[in-house]
């Protein structure tokens, strides 16, 4: 297939689940994108308009069809202390920056860094953003009288209850219809969407930030720009993987780097705030069957037609209807199945991926919890390696030879563990060091070859270098004076 031909069929394969699954998106949207714009400290307007475009443009930029993307928590974040320091205008500057810096990402193929983001890291990003989007939910759940228990109830009965018999409208619609009607027929005391913040009544607008074109702007927003251009990657990054691995195919993530810069320049001239993927809203599109770019442009689309044009209907809507809907995301986005192989899995797998979710949850940054999880990963990968390093030795008495064969992998880590190996106080007058089945990949390993050879020459003895591979000769013979006879 064609790149013309598969980016049609992106849009028109799936038209009709994708465009109920987008509506199913918009309002699964609309609590956390106003929760989270007071977590920036904007208005909701700002939040909302910003989703809206960063799903309209990345549904024609991005690299990876279904995938929901808006102003997104662990951005607002960054923002809220730019925001808090130095007002509105200075976060659309740095939203245009950030948009700037990742479209250079994208050009310098930064994202082939997420080959470093091991599974269990990913697993824990999941199963930490699952706990997230549940405990998002809470306050609505708190001081609140029966009913609102009562419609969260009903809401989830529809959801998972309705599927069994009829499937052709996702459940989530026909709960905030039926949940609607059911408020509006029998008032009761309900928190409403209204209740949360104040709606759009108009169309956005372009705009240009209203700050000094200058170097002291440039040193104030820089920071946070790069921060939020990292963040949003990330997340964004992390989130095509998954929804990579859930509909098992692939996704050019270069090209969502680019897209999102896209996105969030428009973001920028339109007033609103940063943004990226959202892994809940994700994964509820594709639980609903969304599979394509139509589904991520009726997302934003749909959004904005509620916004403006019926405005007093979704006011109307009960919180508790998007509750349900939050309740029922979370639950389909924790990978249950982590928990059985907990014992299974090795430790420091297990390891890994609850120091993920436990950083995530504790400082409500994805970016962190993620950081340590690499961090981990790599330690970890660094000590078993370093582990399977052995020297085994035999003397040859009749010569006075000693002969070390080394086998496995010589680099930082398991250097010392290499150098531990020789004596140095022997009575051998030739020593030969087999290195067929070693490799050594860095400056430590060679420095620590040389070192051994020095030292055991300083003794009196005479060291013979046997076999080393190519690509490890190669390394020696550009940082040492040692002289190798190769494999």
């Amino acid at each position: 297939m064609t790149g013309f031909a598969r980016y049609r069929a992106e849009w028109t394969g799936n038209m009709v689940r994708d465009v109920l699954a987008g509506m199913v998106g918009t309002f699964a949207l609309i609590p956390e994108v106003i929760a989270f714009s007071f977590v920036a400290g904007v208005d909701p307007e700002v939040g909302l308009y910003a989703s809206f475009v960063i799903s309209v443009v990345i549904a024609f930029t991005g690299g990876r069809p279904a995938m929901i993307s808006g102003a997104a928590g662990s951005v607002a974040l960054v923002a809220a202390a730019l925001v808090r320091a130095h007002g509105v205008q200075y976060l659309l500057a740095a939203t245009l920056l950030a948009g700037a810096l990742q479209i250079l990402a994208g050009a310098l193929r930064l994202h082939l860094l997420m080959r470093y983001v091991s599974r269990p890291v990913r697993t824990g990003f999941v199963n930490a953003l699952a706990i997230l989007i549940f405990s998002a939910q809470v306050p609505h759940m708190l001081h609140v009288t029966w009913h609102t228990y009562a419609m969260i109830g009903l809401g989830l009965a529809i959801i998972y209850g309705v599927p069994r018999v009829f499937g052709a409208i996702p459940s989530p619609l026909i709960c905030i219809v039926v949940l609607t009607l059911v408020a509006a027929a029998w008032p009761m005391p309900v928190h409403t969407v209204a209740d949360l913040g104040r709606l759009p009544d108009s169309l956005p607008h372009l705009v240009w930030p209203q700050v000094p074109l200058s170097l002291a702007t440039l040193q104030t927003v820089l920071p946070f720009a790069v921060a939020m251009a990292m963040v949003g990657l990330l997340e964004s990054m992390m989130t095509a993987t998954v929804v990579d691995d859930m509909t098992e195919t692939h996704s050019s993530k270069r090209t969502e780097c680019v897209g999102l810069g896209i996105a969030n320049i428009a973001v920028g001239l339109f007033g609103g705030i940063a943004g990226c993927g959202m892994i809940g809203q994700t994964v509820g599109n594709l639980r609903y069957g969304g599979r394509g770019r139509l589904s991520t442009f009726v997302a934003g689309a749909f959004l904005l037609l509620l916004m403006v044009v019926l405005r007093p209907w979704v006011a109307r809507v009960p919180v508790a209807a998007l509750v349900a809907i939050m309740i029922m995301v979370s639950a389909s986005t924790f990978s249950w199945q982590s928990l059985r192989t907990l014992r299974t899995h090795p430790r420091g797998a297990s390891l890994v991926m609850l120091a993920t979710v436990a950083v995530v949850v504790a400082t409500h940054n994805l970016a962190a919890g993620v950081l340590v999880g690499v961090l981990l990963s790599g330690l970890f990968f660094a000590a078993s390696v370093s582990r399977m390093v052995t020297v085994q030795n035999t003397f040859d008495p009749d010569s006075g030879t000693r002969t070390y064969r080394v086998t496995g992998q010589i680099f930082f880590a398991s250097a010392d563990l290499f150098a531990e190996r020789f004596e140095t106080l022997d009575t051998a007058r030739h020593v030969r060091i087999d290195l067929r089945h070693a490799h050594f990949w860095d400056i430590t390993a060679v420095g620590t070859l040389e070192d051994i050879v020095a030292r055991l020459e300083q003794h009196g003895m005479t060291v013979e270098l046997l076999g080393l591979n190519d690509a490890s000769a190669t390394l020696i013979d550009r940082h040492s004076d040692l002289e190798v006879a190769r494999a």
